[in-house]
């Protein structure tokens, strides 16, 4: 049998590598090429583009044009990038730039990442693509949300809480590298807080650039504590949403739906919540992993996990065959996932006793 080599494409041109870098050299929004629309979101646009200088592919984000003038938008755009920039780890995207272009708009670049968002992932699943089901099996999806919360328990430990968690915001890269996008609402621990003239009008501001009162994020995906408006968040907020995320893996349907935001926001706030077994009945959710996806559900903050770190924990030890803290095992269980965790032991052994039973038996 003939192996074939694996087709490796050259992402350079000849001389691309080599071209001398002029000495009118072009900097800041100068030195990328035409922009082309990848994708929109409520507040700003992202572009493919070309760094004519280091010949290279980037991500170029920029503010909706009728948000530029916006006090508001500006700082949490400005937010976005230096938080993105701050949170060195490899679940974050790399910032490269931040400026403005020709016509003084902000905008910033960072890695373009070549995968697809966990959003799509889940839909193709619950449509049973084949290609994707087969790729992206429970375990594989566990892993997923277990590198989402790595890096989420990294920015709370240097005071950062996203906010916006949902499969949208998590791209899965095409060798298994898993980033957290959209920073653009996180709230900074300590941060200072705006000036009222900069605040709407009758409304204080916290230290994330959100009027307390209003509601951002995304409906599906917030704790009852954005619904409710509350100012005083912390990791907790993001354990709630990263429940919701594991819910949808293990049931691959929506925890709450709606026909508006508002009877969302009400379904999360004073709706009993489903139990994955009953949503999907079909799927052999186990026990152990539905206890870790309603103990990050609790709607009271101080009955959930206590941090992002004590969730990721309960993950790992479910992924390593170990016991979870939120669960009570029967003897049967334990005596299962301890033959599961030892099963190489077990058939070595046994093979050993055989192959001493049946020396001595023909030694004789």
């Amino acid at each position: 049998m003939i192996r074939k080599e694996p087709k490796i494409s050259n992402i350079f041109e000849t001389g691309d590598t080599d071209t001398l870098l002029p000495r009118s050299w072009k900097s800041g929004s100068l030195k990328y090429d035409e922009l082309k629309p990848l994708s929109e979101g409520g507040t700003a646009k992202l572009y493919s583009t070309l760094d004519l200088n280091l010949q290279r592919n980037v991500a170029y984000k920029t503010l909706h044009e009728d948000l530029r003038d916006s006090d508001i938008e500006t700082k949490r755009f400005l937010r976005e990038a230096r938080v993105t920039a701050n949170i060195q780890h490899p679940g974050t995207v790399p910032l490269y730039e931040l400026g403005r272009d020709r016509e003084g708009q902000l905008f910033f670049t960072m890695k373009k990442v070549d995968g697809r968002d966990l959003k799509e992932i889940l839909f193709d699943l619950r449509q049973e693509v084949p290609e994707v089901v087969e790729k992206f099996p429970l375990p594989r999806l566990l892993d997923i949300l277990i590198q989402v919360c790595q890096t989420i328990a990294y920015a709370h430990d240097i005071g950062v809480i996203h906010r916006d968690l949902k499969p949208a915001n998590i791209i899965v890269g095409k060798f298994g590298e898993v980033y957290v996008l959209d920073w653009g609402l996180a709230k900074v621990l300590n941060a200072p807080t705006l000036q009222k003239s900069e605040a709407i009008k009758n409304e204080k501001m916290d230290t994330t650039l959100t009027p307390v009162g209003r509601h951002y994020g995304t409906p599906m995906y917030m704790p009852p504590e954005i619904a409710r408006g509350e100012a005083d968040l912390d990791g907790r907020t993001d354990v709630f949403s990263l429940g919701i995320i594991l819910f949808e893996m293990l049931t691959l349907q929506f925890l709450v739906e709606g026909e508006d935001p508002y009877e969302i926001k009400k379904k999360i706030l004073d709706q009993a919540l489903p139990l994955p077994r009953e949503v999907a009945p079909n799927r052999n959710i186990p026990g152990d992993l539905q206890a870790v996806c309603m103990k990050a559900l609790k709607r009271n903050k101080y009955d959930r996990y206590s941090s992002a770190t004590t969730f990721l924990e309960d993950l790992q030890h479910y992924r390593h065959q170990e016991e979870v803290s939120v669960y009570w095992y029967s003897g049967w269980e334990r005596l299962t996932r301890w033959k599961s965790r030892h099963v190489y032991l077990i058939i070595t052994t046994l093979s050993a006793l055989l192959g001493a039973g049946l020396h001595a038996l023909f030694s004789r």
